[in-house]
């Protein structure tokens, strides 16, 4: 009796371990679930539910034995100052421009030569007041910002956990990051990359999760941006098995924080599976997450970063793309529309396309996609975002469609 005791325990133990180093749907579902509800009223920086969420995330790092790398000793945050300005109308009061924000940052040191940054923002729209929303009429909204960002944060807490239980180390250190102020800026991640708490010269890779909670079952579409921002990395993710289909982008300047650690010479990749009809709006909530699909998500990440481990360092290589992407940039205008970022060919393509915003009083459509705005050709997406900081409220400019097919042309006011 007491030997067979003991067979069960050292069974159990070996089957708790087991389930310790394998990515948890239900870890997801419950992260997910919690930063996406309404107690956190849609964690807009500086906002009681963003520390909610800061608090959250910090405790798990303790819990899975992380080093504090935050602006003090012992924490895990780190403190920041922002001032955010839509530059609209129907902005919140000029005393709700600055804003306190806070990082989040654990380290799993592993004794290495060189670090992985594997991070995500952690803040969203809140109720709406930011000019950022694509509600109609956003303001006392909740906007829960389950797929954006509540996902990739659930992604960083899961690897976090993943990689402080192996009990074989790899050839890298990792730093898990969580980032504020993304929303209005990648002010979060610009800031900590200003006054880092590690050595950013030993940074071999930075891997970015923003919005990986919603992968179409039907074309299994991921979106990989950064593949550019190092030899090699082309052939690596060529090379890691997956159900994927696999989108490469090289740039390494583009909407969410990898962009802040590229422009301080460091390669990255950023992991996306696409916008949806309910990006910065209050119906992007934590019942139309696919779990199983982030899981997949996850899981593949972790088969990049296993072969990360068997190649040689890795050399920076800056890319073709200079401009700021469209959550960095700071607009006076907007087309009120959401771009298709997996489009593969010539011109920005359309989505989807809000009510009441300029596109819509212009008659664009669904499916319609631009290839010229005033004087400026549009063959990117990069290019549409450089061309809408050229324009200025109330101007009028004619914007080049071409729709099933055929070129034609409307006059957009903004």
């Amino acid at each position: 009796m007491k030997k067979a005791t003991l067979v069960f325990i050292a069974l159990l133990a070996c089957g708790i371990n087991a389930q310790s180093q394998e990515i948890s749907e239900k870890n997801i579902r419950q992260t997910i679930g919690y930063l996406a509800s309404d107690k956190l009223q849609g964690r807009a920086t500086s906002s009681p539910g963003e520390r909610l969420a800061a608090e959250y995330i910090a405790n798990l790092f303790k819990e899975y034995k992380l080093v504090p790398k935050g602006d003090s000793a012992g924490s895990y945050y780190f403190h920041f100052k922002c001032r955010y300005n839509p530059d609209k109308t129907d902005t919140v009061p000029d005393h709700a421009t600055e804003r306190n924000g806070t990082d989040v940052i654990g380290y799993l040191d592993n004794g290495a030569q060189y670090t992985i940054v594997i991070g995500a923002h952690l803040d969203h729209l809140g109720l709406g007041y930011d000019g950022n929303s694509l509600d109609p009429n956003p303001k006392g909204k909740i906007h829960p910002g389950a797929d954006d960002n509540a996902s990739g944060v659930a992604g960083v807490l899961e690897l976090a956990r993943y990689y402080s239980s192996q009990n074989k180390k790899g050839n890298y250190n990792f730093l898990f990051t969580c980032f504020s102020g993304e929303e209005l800026g990648l002010f979060g991640s610009k800031k900590y990359c200003e006054k880092p708490t590690i050595d950013l010269s030993k940074v071999d890779l930075m891997i970015n999760m923003d919005m990986i909670g919603r992968l179409n079952d039907s074309t299994k579409r991921l979106i990989v941006y950064g593949v550019g921002t190092a030899p090699g990395l082309v052939r690596l993710i060529d090379s890691v098995p997956s159900a994927f289909s696999i989108k490469k982008d090289s740039a390494g300047i583009g909407p969410s924080d990898q962009t802040s650690f590229y422009l301080k010479n460091i390669p990255v990749l950023f992991f996306f599976t696409g916008e949806h009809s309910d990006y910065h709006k209050p119906s992007d909530v934590a019942a139309k997450i696919n779990y199983p699909g982030e899981k997949q998500v996850l899981d593949y990440i972790i088969r990049v970063v296993a072969a990360i481990n068997a190649e040689p360092k890795l050399v920076f290589t800056p890319t073709r793309n200079t401009e700021i992407g469209r959550k960095a940039a700071k607009y006076k205008v907007t087309m009120g529309v959401m771009p298709d970022y997996s489009f593969d060919g010539e011109g920005m393509k359309i989505d989807g396309v809000t009510d009441g915003k300029p596109a819509s009083k212009a008659g664009i459509k669904q499916g319609d996609i631009v290839i010229q705005m005033g004087d400026l050709k549009i063959k990117s997406m990069m290019d549409y975002m450089k061309a809408l900081s050229a324009f200025k409220k109330d101007e009028t400019t004619d914007v080049v469609l071409m729709r099933n097919g055929k070129k034609i042309t409307v006059k957009v006011t903004f």
